[in-house]
């Protein structure tokens, strides 16, 4: 980017010394070239599509020139938290159970997370719903007579490895990583 940047402070002493009819060709080329700069901060990435085609991702923090028809969409490298809202669930043995839970997540393919789902954040709140009622589902509330089983309450490290490692299927096709899983509420 800096050597583009240099060449583009250079061009005005240029215009100095060519004809005028060239000066109005040089000076929209040159205002196109600015749009070809961007930054990228840190945690932060730019995914850069060049006329409907993939061409990368800047996951590198600083200051970067593209080709200026290039489309820089910004996406977030940092971990995000969601709770998910408390919801009604019957366990394994059709006992009503309210249960939430709190996923720590981030993307880790932003190519995947920008283009193979319509909204990546919406996506993580769906599957987290859908993955919390599917554990839920499997395990009693309770032990009961039956020390054997994992319950909800009781083996509750157990049943958040579950969760965590459904999640990650489930989230797997747009590029998310997930970086932990629990549950949050249990009554």
């Amino acid at each position: 980017a800096w050597p583009v940047l240099l060449g583009l402070l250079l061009v005005p002493i240029g215009l100095v010394f060519l004809h005028p009819a060239t000066i109005f060709l040089t000076v929209p080329v040159v205002l196109l070239c600015l749009v070809g700069f961007f930054i990228v901060g840190p945690n932060m990435s730019r995914v850069l599509v060049l006329f409907g085609t993939y061409k990368g991702t800047v996951r590198k923090q600083g200051f970067f020139w593209t080709n200026p028809f290039t489309t820089k969409h910004r996406l977030s490298l940092k971990a995000h938290n969601i709770a998910s809202e408390t919801i009604k669930v019957n366990d394994s043995r059709g006992n009503p159970v309210e249960i939430g839970a709190v996923v720590v997540w981030q993307v880790r393919f932003t190519a995947q997370a920008l283009f193979d789902v319509e909204d990546y954040g919406s996506y993580v709140d769906i599957q987290t719903e859908t993955s919390v009622r599917a554990v839920a589902s499997i395990h009693p509330y309770d032990e009961g007579d039956d020390e054997d089983v994992i319950s909800l309450r009781g083996d509750s490290g157990e049943v958040a490895e579950e969760l965590q490692a459904l999640l990650a299927e489930q989230l797997e096709r747009a590029g998310i990583h997930v970086l932990e899983a629990r549950i949050s509420h249990l009554a």
